[in-house]
């Protein structure tokens, strides 16, 4: 396991595939599609403990495979036992020594709090609309750009995104949950 706190930005995987009930019948085939090297974020609270460490065990092998960053949601000791190279969300935000730490952020202090945290990097979200909250009010450029201006350190655009908007956005580094999946 690599250690990331002091990973330089450009090595850092622009593109981001975040897994949920709702794309996990085509997550093989999205990992298969995804550029080599780019970053995964396993969530899917849905499942049990145990179905939900037996599909990470299975997605693991695919994504390393094609040498993707996996970051699991969940504490760092799950993330080192099964294997994660990082933590995603609020355990980003409590020291994991060697794990790549990405925190969430919709706000202002929640950017603040990820620098605090000194995380790796965090992701911004809602951007746009999205089928995870349909209705819900979302960011839009301008109030994405003035957060990710807040921010130390990386950032990912999350919600709503797709090519055609990160390249809207002109960004380095863009998640999508239904956007990379086919």
């Amino acid at each position: 396991m690599a250690h990331f706190q002091t990973r330089p930005c450009d090595t850092l995987p622009r593109l981001w595939l975040i897994s949920d009930a709702r794309n996990d019948r085509q997550l093989e085939n999205a990992l298969q599609r995804l550029p080599r090297g780019s970053g995964f974020i396993y969530r899917h609270y849905h499942l049990s403990h145990r179905e939900r460490a037996a599909r990470f065990a299975a997605l693991l092998r695919q994504a390393k495979s094609a040498n993707h960053v996996v970051v699991l949601a969940d504490d760092a000791a799950t993330a080192r036992q099964w294997g994660a190279d990082g933590v995603y969300g609020r355990a980003a935000l409590h020291p994991a020594p060697g794990l790549l730490r990405l925190s969430t952020a919709h706000s202002p202090a929640e950017i603040a709090q990820a620098n605090r945290a000194r995380a790796d990097m965090a992701l911004i979200s809602p951007i746009f609309p999205t089928h995870s909250h349909p209705g819900a009010p979302h960011l839009g450029p301008m109030r994405f750009q003035a957060l990710a201006a807040l921010a130390t350190m990386p950032v990912i655009a999350l919600g709503g995104m797709n090519p055609r908007n990160a390249r809207r956005l002109r960004i380095n580094h863009w998640a999508a949950i239904d956007g990379l999946t086919p």
